[in-house]
């Protein structure tokens, strides 16, 4: 396993398959072509395409001996317009999921470098994806989250940033999601925080990773070995006993000292970032259980005091914090509680970074966006995923406020030769001052827009629209702006003797063109 000293991590895998067993969730083969013909199966996992849960991107294949399957193929992105490229992952809302996104460039564009790019989950910048030097050593990586479902869909995206190089695309081998119970990590408070994997270990192991079935919800486990002498179990633990119900295989072999002696571990072999980690440590009596001799030991990361008296048995026995500060290398050291002759054992260890999110955009809102780009026909590239969130991804032609709820205030989509219809949940978006749609191909009726208050400017001459003007309209208090000149509309808005302020342009004018506002 090795660690990319960025601000979040990834994880190297080798890319000869290994097996394992259909967990639940979605494990989606990026870039494979249509449903259900390119579904590939590792070993006893199976791989459906990721059809249908994205709707952009190219796809390309990977010719090379000895690949996983799900390495054969990928989606990459080349429209550099686009702010973001989305997956919308049907999930339950407020559920707990396992994210993981796997990367192998292959020189897929014939380059000699990998791309480097931003990966986002639920609106909040998760990492810099950047496998450069994995593909050096022929390995492919994967990043992990464990993060909470807003709504019914959990997006997952690829943005460019300032190091993606201006010929090269952000790609994906495959994405998996894995519901996770509630017990799991339930000491993060995930409406404010998600969990992004830094090292899943067991200690003592060289062999294989260790996955599902071993692991109900496919979290891989990294073999670790250091100069420690290892001793092997005999006693089987319960995975439920333990909130986070780990495999029963990590507890096969622990790493120890000699006899009375502290045990000291440098784990992760990287350095890490100053910043707040959850930290979990699982530990396993390999002996025959005698009241006489007890195996009780301290536990301290870095000088600090962990857990004191930690008294292990053949059940097995965790110990964890939720939030504990780690910079540079990471030191584990056991020592034997006091008139105790036996040494500490350690059996495996997780260590996530703890990651702010970005912020919460309206769900009424969200689902008003995700309305409106169903009636359009064209909309662009980059509308999935959050609308508002993080705010240098909006949607193109989107305008959000910011505070603890981000709202949608303006939506400027002028001459990009949009058709379709509009949505009559448009008039959700109760926080809109502006909507700029002039000069495109919409057709069908304006709906009523009674409930935007805010409503300062409505721009919708130059389409196709046709129907009554909603009397609505009228009764907008703060609308200056009325342009709905060259359609099919019939009507008028009602005057009143505010309306000498207003600008309002119903009739058709062969010269009139649209416009599009510098500021909003």
């Amino acid at each position: 396993m090795s660690l990319c000293l960025f601000l979040l991590w990834l994880i190297t895998i080798p890319l000869l398959a290994y097996s394992q067993s259909n967990p639940r969730g979605y494990l989606l083969n990026c870039g494979a072509g249509p449903s259900p013909g390119n579904d590939v199966t590792v070993g006893s996992l199976k791989y459906i395409t990721d059809e249908g849960f994205i709707s952009v991107g190219n796809t390309s294949t990977i010719k090379q001996d000895g690949l996983v399957p799900i390495l054969t193929t990928l989606r990459y992105f080349p429209n550099k317009s686009a702010r973001k490229y989305c997956y919308a992952i049907p999930v339950i809302k407020g559920g707990k999921y396992l994210v993981r996104t796997t990367y192998y460039y292959g020189g897929f564009d014939g380059g000699k470098e990998p791309p480097v790019f931003d990966q986002i989950v639920e609106g909040t910048k998760w990492s810099v994806v950047n496998t450069t030097e994995d593909h050096a050593n022929g390995m492919s990586s994967y990043y992990e989250i464990v993060v909470q479902a807003k709504g019914k869909a959990l997006s997952v995206c690829l943005a460019r940033n300032n190091m993606t190089a201006s010929g090269s695309s952000p790609f994906i081998s495959a994405l998996e999601l894995e519901y996770m119970d509630d017990s799991v990590y339930n000491a993060t408070d995930f409406n404010k925080y998600a969990l992004t994997t830094v090292a899943r270990s067991s200690f003592g192991d060289d062999g294989d990773i260790i996955g599902f079935p071993d692991d109900k919800f496919n979290r891989l486990w990294q073999p670790y070995k250091d100069q420690n002498p290892v001793v092997t179990s005999k006693y089987n633990v319960t995975p439920s006993d333990f909130w986070n119900i780990p495999p029963a295989k990590i507890f096969q072999n622990s790493v120890t000292s000699s006899r009375g002696k502290p045990l000291q571990i440098k784990w992760p072999a990287g350095s890490l970032p100053s910043a707040s980690y959850y930290i979990a440590l699982y530990f396993q009596d390999n002996r025959n259980p005698s009241p006489h001799s007890w195996r009780v030991f301290n536990v301290s990361v870095n000088d600090k005091n962990f857990y004191a008296n930690v008294n292990v048995s053949t059940r097995g026995l965790t110990v964890y914090a939720p939030q504990w500060p780690l910079s540079g290398q990471t030191q584990i050291v056991l020592t034997p509680g006091q008139g105790i002759l036996v040494g500490p054992v350690i059996n495996a260890g997780e260590i996530m970074q703890i990651l702010p999110l970005g912020g919460v955009t309206v769900n009424r809102d969200v689902g008003a966006m995700n309305e409106l780009r169903r009636y359009f026909d064209n909309p662009p590239p980059d509308w999935s995923g959050d609308p508002c969130l993080p705010g240098e991804n909006s949607w193109t032609g989107v305008t959000c406020s910011h505070g603890k709820n981000y709202r949608v205030t303006a939506l400027n989509l002028t001459g990009i030769g949009l058709s379709g219809s509009l949505a009559p949940n448009i008039a959700n978006l109760t926080a809109l001052r502006h909507i700029w749609f002039g000069g495109n191909k919409l057709s069908g009726n304006i709906p009523e827009m009674g409930s935007l208050k805010e409503l300062q400017s409505l721009h919708l001459e130059n389409n196709q629209l046709e129907g009554l003007i909603p009397q609505s309209l009228r009764k907008l208090p703060k609308l200056q702006e009325i342009f709905l000149q060259n359609n099919k509309v019939k009507g008028d808005v009602p005057h009143t003797p505010q309306d000498k302020k207003k600008n309002i342009q119903l009739k058709n004018d062969p010269e009139s063109g649209s416009q599009s506002p510098a500021r909003m």
